[in-house]
């Protein structure tokens, strides 16, 4: 079963809303690692700042002060940045910063071993930035800066021609490859897990045919309302009036077309509340903050919209209302629910009793 859907996932084209939500859900899981990558790359820049500065005699400069600044300015932006597209920018702008700052930072040691450290402060950037939650024109434009800025053979006396030119534009372009390569499988491998998990989530709580929430989504959200108990909670049982001589006179599928039209006409009306295919022809809504009048008039509107419904065959429903008493149990107050759903259907059906104490 579970390899079957990952084929049917695997064959699909994500929707733009989708990877916009896989986007800002990866964002908001790693940004503490987001912070922390900022907060190392800080820490690395300054000890071989300090290292050059004072080891090679050049001291520590305004300009150290400048960057050590701008940095520190970019990761407390980090720190309230909620959109993962304001972090592609934030990114973007920080590997700028800290790539002038290397940059600045190897232009202190002796020319012959700069071509090394520059090619290595690329390799880190790179690998810092594949695993950040960035999109690709960001990615992209982030090997384009690093390359940019961290150039091996500008101001280095090494030329393309040489040996050691022609093996470090090698390494350059191997090094790129494989981030590249690396940065796009991975980021298509999170976007299918993403993509598998809502769809396996949805099968789990949404009904596959009337695709509306189903039992185990109904009692889950209705349970945590209930233990928080805000006053004016009901719940509503609703039964389709004479579905079995639906099935046996029309056939099943008849039958399921009219689960449909109901369920429709439940989700259309009971939109800013809890409600539910609980099983067979039986639906739940969980009412919240309402006076027992408003309760009424919502379950009598349900009534009379499935009544008026043109669809063939012409169906009609029947809904037990309960109110949920503090302290009460979800089992209690479906039980209730049923007992007057019973009570609507022994008296007529096509019409809503409210739950009364014996």
């Amino acid at each position: 079963m579970f390899k079957t859907i990952e084929a049917h996932v695997r064959r699909q084209v994500a929707p733009a809303a989708l990877r916009a939500e896989f986007r800002q859900h990866e964002f908001e899981a790693l940004r503490p690692f987001c912070l922390l990558i900022f907060c190392v790359s800080i820490g690395i820049w300054l000890v071989f700042d300090l290292i050059v500065s004072f080891l090679g005699g050049q001291e520590f400069t305004w300009r150290s002060w400048l960057f050590l600044s701008l940095l520190g300015c970019l990761t407390v932006v980090l720190r309230f940045t909620r959109r993962s597209h304001h972090f592609d920018v934030l990114n973007l702008l920080f590997v700028a910063v800290i790539t002038l700052g290397m940059r600045l930072v190897i232009e202190g040691i002796p020319i012959q071993l700069r071509p090394v450290w520059l090619v290595l402060g690329v390799s880190i950037v790179l690998y810092a930035v594949s695993v950040l939650p960035v999109r690709r024109w960001s990615f992209f434009s982030a090997l384009a800066i690093s390359w940019s800025l961290l150039n091996p053979f500008y101001h280095t006396r090494i030329d393309i021609d040489d040996l050691e030119g022609t093996m470090l534009l090698a390494y350059a372009v191997f090094l790129s490859g494989l981030v590249i390569y690396s940065y796009l499988q991975m980021r298509r491998a999170k976007l299918h897990n993403f993509y598998l998990s809502k769809v396996l989530l949805d099968q789990a709580y949404i009904d596959a045919l009337t695709e509306i929430p189903n039992r185990r989504a109904f009692m889950a959200k209705a349970e945590r309302q209930m233990r928080s108990f805000d006053p004016g909670q009901y719940l509503a049982m609703i039964d389709i009036d004479n579905f079995k001589q639906v099935n046996d006179r029309f056939g099943h599928d008849v039958g399921d077309v009219v689960l449909k039209r109901v369920a429709m006409h439940i989700k259309a009306a009971m939109e800013h509340h809890e409600f539910a295919r609980l099983g067979g022809e039986e639906f739940a809504i969980f009412f919240e903050g309402m006076a027992e009048s408003a309760a009424e008039r919502e379950v009598q509107a349900l009534c009379k919209r499935v009544r008026e419904d043109l669809g063939e065959p012409p169906v009609t429903i029947s809904i037990g209302l309960a109110r949920v008493i503090q302290g009460d149990s979800l089992s209690a107050a479906l039980t209730r629910a049923d007992q007057a759903l019973y009570s609507a259907k022994h008296s007529g059906k096509d019409r809503f009793v409210l739950w009364v104490a014996p």
